[in-house]
């Protein structure tokens, strides 16, 4: 179900804020990812093999220690496959204009939260 136009422009000023407010944050967990590196995903694919290799050994001779050492090798390799680039400085959050001219939703629902504890309706 789609959103309506409101509520884009509801989610579209909470991510401004989100960028705004907290931006360590989103350099943390943002969706821009580095470029993934295709030495490294070849190597874990490499190394995942090879611990299925190892865990199939393991199962033939019936050597439990064996095939417990396939696994923890699979699961390397499949984690360095998996796993995102190093980055050694956060990327910039977003330049916002028009959040330095009006006051973010999170500054304005904390204006509506002090003027209710303060006695004011609107």
């Amino acid at each position: 179900m789609p959103l309506s136009e409101q509520e884009q422009r509801l989610l579209e000023e909470m991510e401004r804020s989100l960028y705004h407010n907290d931006a360590d944050f989103v350099a943390t967990v943002g969706t821009h990812r580095g470029r993934p590196n295709v030495r490294t995903v070849v190597i874990g694919i490499l190394i995942g093999v090879f611990g299925i290799a190892v865990i199939v050994t393991g199962v033939v001779l019936r050597l439990p220690i064996l095939g417990i050492a396939g696994f923890v090798i699979m699961f390397v390799g499949v984690l360095m496959a998996i796993s995102s680039p190093r980055r050694g400085a956060a990327s910039p959050a977003p330049a916002e204009p028009a959040a330095r001219q009006r006051a973010s939703f999170m500054d304005r629902m904390n204006e509506r939260w002090d003027k209710r504890q303060d006695g004011h309706d609107e």
